[in-house]
């Protein structure tokens, strides 16, 4: 694929950005060059916490954008291209480096490698530097999970001409992990996601009235570290990003076991086998929470946004009740006890009817609860 020989200076700009919906990205930006300092790359993806990286390149050195493009495996990130913008030649290698990849049709061009008109270099050493890259280029391409067919697809196109692929190239020879899209998910003048649940209380809670974890232990959040799927419809979508609009990488069945990798805003990115992605925190039942037994219902029947309130309303109650530290910073009040599906629906049905909770009452997992903190 790809590629040019080596650009004569470093030319690659790295920029972080972050969209109205809090995801962060990077651009890669100019000719990749044998002297570009990867490690610049690498700092600024992890203190921007970046989880996607996209590109502004017509090419140039093939091995630093090899290079580039395990660095993006290794830090876990992925590559979305647009056709507004360019990735072309050696670029298209580091989009390979992609966990998930995302891209528009005609967005990533492709052609056979060149040498500089500065390099000298007879017959044969040309030769041989050609079977080296092309050896080099394959196993990059079946390291990244991407068909090499692709490389005789691009060695049909001279180094002054491009070849952008299709959708279905794309697909075929595996350049995505995504089924490409009419518009993948924008990085730019995003829209908020909706809100998949009720059970998400509204806009950030005000926690002025709440004690700081160091003064109430109970307050603490321990690390997500794993957990399993419960999700009132059967099965969850893992997403290419901590987005709803996003693409799915995979549907998992409640009960599926996931890792838990880190966190962003409400979202959990997690790993289930080959698969890495995110999952919106009301889907995954953690196993390090204190919410109660696996598979069984809460019925909760008020919120707060600070302990005080929600201790208050607790100790007043005439019936049953339990307050529980949720992960959006708020308070659920929820019966004591937890029930199985049918029993729960019925009696949060029947408990309405006389009054006896709000009318606004409903049964949940409880996947966001983390701990219980007060009771009656």
């Amino acid at each position: 694929m790809l590629f040019e020989a080596p650009a004569a200076r470093a030319g690659l700009q790295f920029q972080a950005g972050q969209t109205d919906a809090g995801i962060r990205y990077i651009v890669v930006s100019g000719d990749f060059a044998y002297q570009d300092d990867l490690s610049t790359f690498e700092a600024l993806a992890r203190s921007n916490a970046s989880v996607a990286v996209t590109f502004q390149s017509p090419g140039g050195n093939i091995q630093k954008a090899m290079d580039l493009g395990r660095l993006i495996r290794r830090l876990g990130l992925t590559t979305i291209q647009f056709r507004a913008v360019e990735c072309s030649s050696a670029c298209s290698l580091a989009f390979l480096g992609g966990v998930m990849r995302i891209a528009e049709a005609g967005s990533i061009g492709v052609h056979k490698s060149s040498f500089s008109d500065d390099i000298g270099l007879n017959t044969k050493d040309a030769v041989s530097g050609v079977q080296q890259m092309t050896a080099d280029i394959i196993t990059y391409m079946i390291e990244m999970g991407v068909d090499p067919a692709l490389l005789q697809l691009s060695l049909q196109y001279d180094s002054d001409d491009i070849r952008y692929l299709s959708k279905s190239e794309m697909t075929k020879y595996r350049v995505v992990t995504l089924e490409p899209q009419a518009s993948p998910p924008p990085l730019a003048n995003q829209e908020p996601s909706s809100t998949p649940s009720p059970q998400q209380a509204p806009s950030q809670p005000s926690l002025a009235a709440t004690p700081p974890a160091a003064a109430n232990p109970s307050l603490a959040v321990p690390e997500a570290q794993s957990g399993r799927i419960v999700h009132p419809r059967g099965s969850a979508p893992v997403k290419a990003l901590p987005d709803g609009k996003t693409a799915n990488v995979a549907v998992l069945r409640n009960g599926s076991a996931v890792a838990i990798l880190g966190k962003a805003g409400r979202w959990y990115r997690i790993q289930t086998g080959n698969y890495v992605g995110y999952m919106h925190d009301t889907w995954v039942h953690v196993d390090q929470y204190e919410s109660g037994t696996f598979g069984k219902l809460h019925i909760q029947v008020k919120s707060f946004d600070n302990l005080v309130e929600a201790e208050s309303y607790v100790r007043s109650a005439s019936i049953p009740l339990s307050a529980y530290l949720v992960t959006n910073g708020w308070f659920a009040i929820a019966l004591k006890d937890t029930y199985d599906d049918a029993m729960a629906k019925s009696l949060a049905a029947e408990m309405k009817a006389r009054g006896a909770i709000p009318s606004d009452s409903y049964a949940t997992n409880g996947n966001t609860y983390i701990r219980k903190v007060c009771c009656n």
